[in-house]
């Protein structure tokens, strides 16, 4: 079973809340709303893990249609986004196939 599937919510506070709103146009609402439709694709993203904290990219929808790319961690029971944005030309047509 991978870790953020034992996840009951997610952890925003200062250091993430409202920032991927600023820098990409995306709301938190919205990072949150892939982790809940399908497809949702998950790879671990082993180039910005450490000793301490693993690192996924989650590729997903919204339930506006919008394609996202997710970088996220998990702590404890909570998933944090790390960093949220519309996806590339090149990420939607990996989500899509």
């Amino acid at each position: 079973m991978k870790a953020w599937m034992e996840c009951t919510g997610f952890e925003w506070d200062d250091g993430n809340s409202g920032k991927n709103w600023e820098k990409h146009g995306v709301a938190d609402f919205e990072a949150e709303e892939i982790f809940f439709n399908r497809p949702f694709i998950v790879r671990h993203d082993a180039a910005h893990a450490s000793d301490e904290e693993n690192r996924w990219r989650a590729f997903g929808r919204t339930d506006k249609g919008r394609y996202l790319f997710i970088a996220f961690t998990v702590r404890r029971t909570l998933i944090r986004v790390i960093s949220a944005r519309v996806t590339t030309r090149r990420e939607r047509r990996f989500y899509e196939s």
